[in-house]
């Protein structure tokens, strides 16, 4: 089975970088997606891009990855994180 690799950035690439990790990571393991989540800071995203299959930031990105760009803060609110997981899911098992 293929690794998807995900990038979650934030602004300092721990606390709501870690929440979103985790239930990025749930919400995989309930598809069967087998998932390398890595976690940084906005600042480091380029260092950790090659390859990724998808990037979810809960800050807004400027430069341009050629990586489909989720913007996590609806895990963050809880407003939209259905619709959220659901754009991931399809995204990973459409790549």
């Amino acid at each position: 089975m293929t690794v998807k690799k995900v990038i979650v950035a934030c602004g300092t690439g721990i606390a709501t970088s870690t929440v979103v990790a985790d239930k990025i990571a749930e919400a995989c393991k309930k598809e069967g997606i087998n998932v390398n989540i890595i976690q940084c800071k906005v600042t480091e995203l380029r260092s950790y891009s090659d390859g990724a299959d998808l990037i979810v930031s809960t800050t807004i990105l400027k430069d341009n990855f050629n990586v489909p760009i989720i913007n996590g803060l609806p895990f963050i609110t809880g407003i939209g994180e259905d619709n959220v997981i659901k754009d991931i899911v399809n995204i990973l098992k459409n790549k």
